[in-house]
């Protein structure tokens, strides 16, 4: 039977994306022929402004809306603390936990030799950029990109996945910046998350019990 070549089109669109199988972009495809038309329009034109009205905030690199983000420009956020995570959805995560108030700093990634993702394919240069620009206002617009943020910053919360590419990315953002920022200290989350598993799907107890457990890197 031939499928018809709309229909193909969206099924080769679903499989390229992570954790989706032939057999399920198929399922996905033939449910959306049941869709009211007017809910595809929508569908079809979320996607076509996801990137369009979205940006990477310069400091902190988490999606957002505005540049910087909400979070980066919150004058109540404790600005002597940064929390390093992986993913933007980790940001979501340990919001919901309300246990941070510090700022945070978005990888987009890990340190994985085999997939040839070395350090400088993911945001560490920028972090240690803000570090060193950790003597000014945090919350000035007139600080250069990538510096505002980062003023008397005392601490750097490693919220990495435990898993062996996240503990490879801990370890080397420890040692770099035990090596060049002797003054700050350096903490990785506890035990309330299991190892292998992610941040984003931890639930809220788990990763308070994190962020209270964390210990100190490097020392």
């Amino acid at each position: 039977m031939k499928i018809p070549k709309a229909l193909t089109k969206v099924i080769e669109s679903f499989q390229r994306l992570p954790g989706i199988g032939p057999k399920t972009a198929q399922r996905l495809g033939y449910y959306l022929l049941h869709v009211p038309q007017s809910q595809l329009t929508d569908f079809a034109q979320g996607l076509e402004n996801l990137k369009k009205n979205t940006v990477l905030c310069s400091i902190c690199k988490n999606v957002s809306e505005t540049n910087p983000c909400d979070i980066c420009e919150d004058r109540s956020r404790d600005t002597s603390s940064i929390l390093v995570v992986e993913q933007p959805l980790d940001v979501v995560a340990i919001e919901r936990t309300k246990s941070h108030k510090g700022l945070y700093h978005v990888l987009h990634g890990k340190i994985s030799p085999l997939e040839n993702i070395g350090p400088d394919e993911i945001f560490t240069r920028e972090l240690f950029e803000r570090l060193d620009g950790n003597n000014g206002e945090t919350h000035s617009a007139n600080l250069p990109a990538g510096k505002a943020g980062a003023s008397r910053v005392k601490e750097i919360i490693i919220a990495t996945n435990p898993t062996m590419e996240g503990e490879a990315t801990a370890m080397y953002i420890s040692r770099k910046v035990n090596e060049t920022k002797k003054e700050i200290k350096v903490t990785r989350l506890g035990m309330g998350i299991p190892t292998g598993a992610d941040v984003e799907y931890a639930d809220e107890n788990t990763l308070t019990q994190a962020l209270q457990g964390r210990r100190e890197m490097g020392k």
